[in-house]
């Protein structure tokens, strides 16, 4: 019998999170109490904000289901690793899907692991090689769950970054949201020795180490992180502007595209739509991207990427046996 209470209620909140219905008697059962002390149990997880719903009769039981808020998870080991090593996976590259409250999960996740669970997912990513990877430049786990937690405590972080013709420098940056592209983890930040606000590419980014000291949060000039380092990457001139026009609505084609392009403008009564955005990398990767979106679609701007969607349709109209 489970005379401690706590780790009771932890027991049956780890087998309520099971999707399925569970009989009193099998709770009871596994429990080792009567079905009076389940009663008093789940009427504990209700004040705590868990709705366990019961269903009478011979077969009824007791289920957790969704509720106006989010209660505390309780994993297993198993469920742990699996978790972290999957986040870990995909925060290596900027895998679209894995934004930044992804990260912050994993590093809110790594921060309570205990150090058995820690070994176990970094010896298991390492004797894994993925299938398939991200097609931007791979970035170790660790530097980006730093980075989160800086931005959401409110942290000062300072790092080792590398410009991009190779000139090496010291930052220290009170840390506003890290920017996924779709090939590249960036960091908005305000740099405290410039006094102006920068972005950094976080695989250029070493060292990262949070310093401990709290800072206020600045308001951020255009006041979207997103829309920030599109500018940014304007003013570098390592970005271009295109324009695309997609047989679909708008609503359809917005929930296709990765948040940081923007949203589609909607054409012709709704039944079309247009994008205009700042893209940066090379237009075969946009390219690329833009097929791989499941709608048909005109680029009419710039001509680079025009000529380039019309090797690429070339090359794979190639590829296909004649008919």
């Amino acid at each position: 019998m489970t005379t401690d209470t706590p780790a009771r209620l932890l027991t049956l909140l780890s087998l309520l999170q099971t999707p399925r219905e569970w009989p009193g008697g099998e709770l009871a059962d596994r429990l080792g109490v009567s079905r009076r002390t389940v009663r008093r149990d789940i009427d504990r997880l209700r004040e705590l904000g868990y709705p366990v719903q019961a269903t009478m009769g011979s077969d009824g039981g007791y289920r957790l289901v969704a509720g106006k808020a989010m209660p505390p998870l309780v994993l297993d080991d198993e469920e742990a690793v699996a978790i972290a090593v999957g986040l870990r996976a995909g925060a290596g590259h900027a895998v679209e899907g894995v934004d930044e409250a992804s990260v912050r999960a994993l590093a809110k996740l790594e921060q309570v692991l205990p150090a058995r669970l820690r070994h176990r997912v970094a010896t298991l990513q390492a004797a894994t090689t993925p299938l398939t990877s991200g097609d931007g430049p791979s970035i170790a786990p660790e530097t980006l769950t730093v980075m989160a937690s800086t931005v959401a405590g409110r942290e000062r972080l300072r790092f080792a970054y590398r410009a991009a013709d190779g000139t090496e420098s010291r930052r220290v940056t009170e840390p506003y949201r890290l920017v996924s592209t779709g090939r590249r983890w960036y960091l908005v930040a305000y740099d405290l020795d410039r006094d102006d606000w920068r972005t950094f590419r976080v695989d250029r980014v070493s060292e990262p180490f949070a310093t401990g000291a709290r800072f206020a949060p600045r308001e951020l000039p255009t006041g979207d992180a997103a829309e920030y380092l599109r500018r940014s990457m304007q003013r570098r001139g390592d970005s271009y502007e295109i324009v695309v026009v997609f047989a679909a609505p708008a609503e359809e084609v917005a929930a296709r595209l990765p948040g940081w392009l923007g949203a589609p403008e909607p054409l012709g009564g709704g039944t079309s739509c247009v994008l205009r955005a700042t893209v940066s990398g090379p237009a075969e990767w946009t390219a690329l991207r833009l097929a791989t979106l499941g709608v048909d679609f005109r680029v009419e701007e710039p001509a680079e990427l025009v000529t380039t969607v019309q090797t690429l349709a070339a090359r794979l109209t190639r590829a296909t046996p004649n008919p």
